[in-house]
């Protein structure tokens, strides 16, 4: 069949004060129908502004298609004319947003946004246009559609917000449906649910899928050609089985390295460096290196920091895993029996009023964390792993005392953090820290990169003056992979990796001893994520760090965490060696969490696209 949409020697510039950013530069794809098209790079690669191009939705000011042609059915949409472009979208191309809580208008109720585009585009009355839009919340797994119709966004958890999405870029049955990062930060559990509904809505209607991400395991489960791009360029194509069975790019090697993998055991990930080195020309151009990973470096991933540290023998027996050197990873010990634990939690409940009423009487409660209990030892890793909404954060924000404890115990450094205030309580913060999710929204825009790392020391009263305490920002920046001129610039200049960093900066700065991490990686590209989880080993075994690793992600739990906490309604469900329970998984929830992570081997693509075959058949 003839392609739906073809991309043919596509430029996208931006001419900004440091001079012209090729975004996309010399692009050329086909999108066919009933295929998925996985478009993968990391952020900068160029991937998002080819799916705003294909769209006009360019930015009026500074950006311009600089040549190419892009067809769609035979009309050139490069030269269509506005009006035209505007009939166009919504109805023949749609697109899904990476962020629907920000793409979706907070003060609309979410039916009355998929009704829009349909009240646009088709001759029909708002009564049928409604029904039209409960047809498709079901169809996209909405629960309880007439009623959820009516809501607003932020009255709907990031998966169903994810489904509004979906639902309204569907609304008028379109032909190319471009799904730009849908997937990012979604737990596991329900990043299999969406891409399981779009591989079906795309087979049922027949529609080309232009599905873009960082992720080469998500790509793994969902489409049928890769294109690779690495800043703006190109640089592989073809069938998503011969992509995994045979890259021959070093970029895509480098890509399908870096992701931490359930059935591999190491110390370290590998990261894009390890595979390629770059190097500009005078004249602009681009020279990319392949490299070899040698034996020494593979030897250094599979055994470079300290092994698993686990729970003492006793403690072990009696959550029913006794200790056996010989079904662990080499290198794994226990911690000394005689050695108590840096963060005892005992019976932990954090539960929020439900008001309803004129005068806001309580009727109920959230029971968010309900009788948690575990013991953290110096030294350690716990991962606290589920899905959104499981309690997880909430236990992190209550041992910080960010949230108010209903009751329960939290002894740290002999102290019940549950029973203190006031000044003792910001005394003793110093010794526990914690890096938040997102960095953006973390990090005052406001205030320099000195400035945030300076204040949290003069406020524990760190360093002899403003010059002592700039030296150790400088420091800092340089032992989190910074350099120390970025101390003077501000969030906005930075990538998502590097605002990460300065996040990590920012909790070392009043030299803690223990460090909560609340999914600190989720929002990042695979390969910058591995370079931030290899800093993180790095920085524990250098200083001596105790961790409580938080995340949706059970391979990334795994590689980081010697003890790992399953959570589920506020509850642990089971708790044990990360690498036991990976391997014999004792709960269903955790055998689900477990499955719905994306298989990158080649058996599970095989297995995959005959399934799809014979859906199609």
């Amino acid at each position: 069949m003839p392609p739906l949409l073809e991309i043919d020697g596509l430029k996208t510039y931006f001419d900004t004060d440091n001079g012209t950013v090729k975004a996309v530069d010399d692009l050329t794809l086909q999108l066919y129908p009933g295929k998925t098209l996985g478009l993968v790079g990391e952020s900068g690669s160029g991937k998002s502004v080819t799916s705003l191009t294909i769209l006009r939705l360019l930015p009026d000011v500074g950006a311009r298609i600089a040549s190419g042609r892009i067809s769609f059915l035979g009309k050139d949409l490069v030269r269509m004319p506005m009006q035209e472009m505007r009939r166009l979208r919504g109805k023949e191309i749609s697109m899904i947003f990476q962020e629907p809580g920000t793409s979706l208008n907070p003060v609309y109720r979410v039916g009355d946004q998929v009704m829009e585009a349909m009240l646009l585009h088709q001759p029909i009355t708002r009564a049928e246009a409604r029904a039209k839009a409960i047809d498709l919340f079901r169809e996209v797994g909405i629960p309880d559609p007439e009623r959820r119709i009516d809501s607003y966004p932020h009255e709907m958890s990031g998966g169903q917000k994810q489904r509004v999405m979906i639902a309204m870029a569907l609304s008028c049955s379109p032909k190319v449906l471009i799904a730009d990062e849908p997937t990012t930060a979604l737990d596991v559990t329900i990043q299999k649910q969406i891409l399981d509904l779009i591989r079906k809505l795309q087979v049922e209607r027949q529609m080309a899928v232009l599905f873009i991400t960082h992720d080469l395991g998500v790509i793994a489960e969902i489409a049928d050609d890769v294109a690779v791009m690495y800043r703006g360029k190109l640089v592989e194509h073809g069938p998503v089985l011969d992509i995994f069975r045979n890259p021959q790019h070093p970029y895509t090697k480098g890509l399908l390295a870096c992701r931490p993998r359930l059935d591999a055991v190491c110390r370290r990930l590998t990261t894009v460096a390890d595979y390629m080195q770059t190097e500009v020309l005078d004249s602009g151009e681009l020279v990319i290196t392949e490299k070899t990973l040698s034996p020494e470096r593979q030897r250094e991933i599979e055994s470079r920091g300290r092994g698993r540290l686990l729970h003492p023998a006793a403690e072990l027996e009696a959550l029913g895993y006794p200790f056996q050197p010989g079904e662990h990873p080499e290198g794994t010990q226990t911690v000394a029996a005689s050695e108590l634990p840096v963060l005892t939690v005992r019976d932990l409940k954090v539960h929020f009023p439900i008001k309803s009423g004129l005068f806001r009487r309580v009727i109920g409660h959230v029971r968010a964390v309900d009788g948690v209990s575990f013991n953290v030892y110096r030294g350690q890793t716990l991962g606290l792993v589920g899905e959104s909404g499981c309690g997880k954060t909430t236990t992190g924000r209550a041992i910080m005392r960010l949230l108010s404890v209903t009751s329960g115990s939290i002894v740290f450094d002999g102290d019940d953090w549950a029973k203190i205030g006031g000044a003792r309580l910001r005394q003793k913060r110093r010794k526990l820290q914690i890096i938040f999710q997102d960095p953006y929204n973390s990090l005052n825009p406001r205030l320099s990169v000195e400035e945030m790392l300076t204040e949290a020391m003069q406020v524990h009263q760190l360093g002899k003056n403003a010059n002592d305490r700039r030296d150790r920002a400088a420091a800092l920046l340089e032992e989190v992979g910074l350099l120390a001129e970025h101390l003077r610039r501000y969030p906005h200049e930075f990538s998502g990796g590097q605002r990460q960093r300065i996040g990590i900066a920012r909790a070392l700065a009043v030299e803690p001893e223990f460090i909560i991490c609340d999914e600190s990686v989720s929002a990042l590209d695979v390969s910058v994520q591995a370079q931030v989880l290899n800093l993180l080993k790095d920085l524990q075994e250098r200083r001596g760090l105790t961790y409580i690793f938080i995340s949706h992600d059970l391979s990334v739990v795994k590689f980081m965490a010697d003890m790992m906490a399953v959570m589920n309604a506020g509850k642990i469900v089971e708790f044990g060696p990360s690498e036991q329970i990976y391997a014999h998984p004792q709960e269903e929830y955790t055998q689900r969490l477990i499955d719905a992570i994306p298989q990158v081997s080649l058996a599970a693509i095989e297995t995959r696209q005959a399934k799809a075959n014979a859906t199609v058949d």
